[in-house]
């Protein structure tokens, strides 16, 4: 049997795909899945990602794991409720026999998960760091997309390695702690508990 999550991210060059893929192995290799690591597909945008995952879909074999990795966009009523988000969102319907595990939502965006860990933050950029900048961690997924990435440029405009979408983003992303993520995210907790279950060694 098989794994594979094609990811939201990378763009629509072959080394941004690379960069993506790299950046989420690396933050699975930190939530303990080294063993058992999933395929990972980048596919640049969000829907060029849906639609892989349609196709994979429809071909997996019986007991295969495939799986869907983007962004909400938006904040979420309920984060178990995958698929209702993304018809009531992007008039997406649910293919025939996908569940809801089989949709991984970063509510609302990636900078959410690095905005959240405020140590891997400090150590990434340093002194520079502007984090009374950054949104409060109270309730960050339910802030707007814009309103995190706009924060998280701003708080790093004076660093040598200010936050830009693409290569900077997912250095970061690759460095995140999964602890403190699942701490102040909703989300990111329910990530690990459905990878938890359906990653098989």
């Amino acid at each position: 049997m098989s794994s594979t999550i094609y990811l939201e991210g990378g763009g629509d060059s072959h080394e941004g795909r690379i960069r993506c893929q790299k950046g989420f192995r690396k933050l699975l290799e930190r939530c303990g899945y080294a063993g058992r690591m999933p395929k990972l597909v980048a596919c640049g945008g969000r829907g060029a990602a849906f639609d892989d995952f349609k196709i994979a879909l429809a071909n997996a074999r019986k007991g295969d794991f495939v799986a869907l990795w983007i962004d909400s966009e938006d904040p979420m009523v309920d984060v178990e409720a995958t698929w209702e988000h993304l018809k009531a969102r992007d008039g997406w319907d649910r293919p025939k026999d996908a569940t809801n595990e089989q949709v991984l939502l970063m509510t609302t965006c990636m900078e959410t998960l690095i905005v959240a860990d405020r140590a891997t933050l400090t150590d990434h950029y340093g002194a520079d760091l502007q984090e009374s900048g950054l949104p409060s961690l109270h309730d960050l997924e339910g802030r707007p997309r814009d309103a995190i990435q706009k924060a998280l440029i701003q708080a790093t405009r004076n660093c040598s390695n200010a936050y830009t979408k693409g290569k900077r983003s997912f250095e970061v992303l690759a460095e995140l702690d999964p602890a403190t993520l699942i701490k102040y995210l909703a989300s990111f907790a329910r990530i690990r508990r459905i990878l938890d279950t359906s990653l098989r060694a």
